[in-house]
């Protein structure tokens, strides 16, 4: 019977079954319960109808959803193949197809089968919440994951691809752009970033016009800039962050996020000194966690479902721990029951409500990690103290 577990949690086929299901049922589940639960997805269809009808789609419609779209007019080529259908087949196949973005990167990544079920397994519970809520964070975590793997396999086209999807939906995307001092072809990434970066930002006028096309990227900006001020408020379901954590601790809410920014991006910095560590995959491993967790501690508009990605980078630098020592163990398991499970019943109300989202406390135990994963950057040895299989 024991070998029979193991057999089955080391196999990356039944989690992968599993995120599949979840995100199947989660999406018919919201569904069923009505369009206020699947708020977010028409949101994102609403972003198809307002492209091709030529209407801003940063406004509030308040006859079809509640809140405002904040992601780029691209979006709406994505979504048009979820957006044509029933809402019942959208909402389904829109979560499935999230998920198999990030299964993809999942099986793409330089481990073993048995690590590779591990890091599913590690990863489900964020998953789980970033698929109840429909969202496409699930997607962004795998595309910033294959930017960095396809680095990896010299196959600088694919790597520009995931980087330009990721950006022009969500601006996270660019973040992929930490592994660039590791591309060989150096040109060939540059030549095919400017080339499907155009292409990109022209699609969305096929469905439209280039004026609105045009209009949109700076409606957007205006519309982040907005979203940025709202986000930086105590008390509310946003900022889960590094700074969220300072801002609220200290109930100063007018700490300005470039306070955090400058020496985060120094810090981030730092191990780019290291040049001679760049030829080990297990640094460029590293700088992808380190990426994974930076762009989601040091953003104002982190909320619960942006942890997937934050959480993926921790999963990251724990398999490639040659020593599993205490402290490591004792640090993922504080990420596992305060960040993953911060938000469940595994805490009662008083406490989540007035200690863990009230100081933003989701954030700690992976800002704990970031920092040792900077130190571990600018210290370690990558060709000997690190394993990936």
């Amino acid at each position: 019977m024991k070998d029979k577990f193991l057999k089955f949690i080391s196999n990356p086929k039944y989690i992968f079954g599993i995120y599949l299901l979840v995100s199947a049922i989660s999406a018919v589940l919201k569904y069923l319960n009505g369009p206020l639960n699947y708020n977010n997805y028409l949101i994102f269809r609403n972003v198809f109808t307002n492209t091709v009808a030529q209407n801003n789609i940063y406004l509030q419609y308040p006859d079809v959803h509640w809140d405002s779209n904040h992601y780029g007019v691209f979006f709406s080529v994505l979504i048009a193949p979820f957006a044509i259908l029933p809402d019942w087949l959208g909402i389904v196949l829109w979560n499935i197809a999230n998920t198999l973005v990030f299964l993809f990167a999942i099986h793409k990544l330089p481990f073993s089968s048995q690590k590779k079920a591990f890091f599913a397994w590690l990863c489900l519970q964020e998953f789980i919440t970033a698929a109840v809520s429909l969202q496409f964070n699930i997607a962004l975590t795998g595309l910033l994951i294959l930017s960095a793997v396809y680095i990896y396999e010299r196959k600088e086209t694919k790597s520009a691809v995931a980087i330009l999807i990721g950006f022009f939906v969500k601006l996270y995307g660019i973040a992929g752009l930490s592994a660039f001092f590791f591309i060989k072809n150096k040109t060939k990434f540059i030549l095919s970033f400017i080339g499907f970066g155009i292409l990109f930002l022209v699609l969305p006028m096929l469905l439209s016009s280039p004026h609105f096309g045009l209009q949109s990227y700076a409606d957007w900006y205006q519309s982040l800039s907005e979203k940025n001020l709202s986000n930086q408020v105590l008390g509310n379901r946003q900022d889960y962050s590094l700074m969220g954590i300072v801002r609220r601790v200290t109930g100063n809410a007018d700490i300005s996020n470039f306070t955090f920014l400058i020496p985060g991006i120094l810090v981030f910095g730092l191990p780019y000194l290291r040049i001679k560590q760049y030829k080990h995959l297990a640094f460029q491993l590293m700088i992808l966690a380190s990426t994974l967790l930076f762009i989601v501690l040091f953003s104002s508009g982190s909320e619960s479902p942006t942890y997937i990605i934050a959480v993926s980078g921790v999963m990251i630098w724990f398999i490639i721990q040659k020593e599993k020592t205490p402290l490591v163990i004792g640090m993922l398991v504080f990420v596992i029951v305060l960040t993953c499970f911060g938000f469940s019943d595994l805490f009662p109300k008083f406490i989540k409500e007035n200690y863990i989202m009230k100081y933003s406390l989701k954030a700690l135990p992976c800002c704990i990690v970031w920092f040792r994963i900077i130190y571990e950057l600018m210290t370690m040895d990558f060709e000997k103290d690190y394993q990936l299989t």
